[in-house]
């Protein structure tokens, strides 16, 4: 039986050792934070001295790949050249803060939205998050970049698989950026992945190459097929239903992969009962 690599994304309140704690209290073999405040403030509770006994302590108790998030802030693709300029500083001081951990031997990833081209246009948009991306790799290395499938919604870059081709073709140091499959936004974005499951991945692999998936973001969808909404919900409770996690959870290079659940605490309970939920459905 395949044993998932699941978790959610948790609060770093009070730094590594309580980041760990939730992990525990959840029953997670995987997880996600961010690295600094949603806002781009840098973190107060990871000290980075503590950094690599953190990805020891990871690596002796056999966890999956961290799914590190970046901070939604970041926008590669801004129209603003200062803004363009924090997000490429800021990713390259999180992967700083990150390559300990790798170091120690815990595979280790940071997740970012791609961008928002703000009426650029997505080829334009696509072109900027190419070029950050090569600035970031430049100043720091060691922490692959993983760009998420998004649902479309406003100017997003990374609506569609070709768009994220795009910019992971133009990345100098292609061994350092791959993607994360996002369940919710890739339904939003007009993916039929409930009715065609075969089909999408057999386009994701031709588009983008299943090889360079790295991570999966296990959410529900509130709105469904094709509404570019980027609303999730709680697993089995919207338009993927537990049907879709059976398949997903079974598909022998899916099943792999880190899952980080960000769907909705509606109890202090959930996402480890989620957690048992998915792990239920393995074959």
């Amino acid at each position: 039986m395949t044993r998932l690599l699941i978790g959610s994304h948790l609060s770093t309140s009070g730094g590594w050792k309580s980041l760990l704690k939730r992990s525990h209290d959840e029953d997670g073999s995987a997880f996600a934070f961010f690295p600094r405040s949603p806002y781009g403030k840098r973190s107060k509770a990871l000290e980075p001295s503590e950094a690599a006994e953190f990805g020891t302590q990871l690596k002796a108790e056999g966890y999956g790949p961290l799914v590190v998030h970046a901070p939604y802030v970041y926008n590669l693709a801004s129209k603003d050249e200062a803004k363009r300029q924090f997000a490429i500083e800021a990713l390259a001081e999180d992967i700083e803060l990150l390559a300990p951990i790798r170091e120690a031997g815990q595979e280790t990833y940071i997740n970012i939205h791609p961008g928002a081209h703000v009426g650029q246009g997505s080829e334009t948009g696509c072109r900027l998050i190419s070029e950050g991306l090569n600035q970031v790799l430049e100043r720091a290395h060691g922490i692959p970049v993983l760009l998420e499938t998004m649902a479309g919604k406003g100017t997003e870059c990374g609506r569609s698989f070709e768009e994220l081709a795009m910019i992971m073709n133009d990345v100098d140091n292609t061994a350092n950026v791959g993607v994360t499959f996002d369940t919710c936004h890739v339904l939003d974005a007009g993916y039929d992945i409930v009715n065609d499951y075969d089909g999408v991945m057999r386009q994701l692999d031709e588009i983008i190459g299943l090889n360079n998936v790295k991570a999966i973001h296990v959410n529900d969808s509130q709105f469904g097929l094709g509404s570019h909404k980027d609303r999730h919900a709680n697993i089995g409770e919207g338009h993927l239903g537990i049907p879709f996690f059976t398949r997903l959870v079974n598909d022998p290079y899916m099943a792999q992969l880190p899952m980080i659940l960000e769907t909705k605490e509606q109890t202090p309970d959930t996402h480890r009962n989620e957690i048992t939920l998915l792990r239920s459905l393995v074959a």
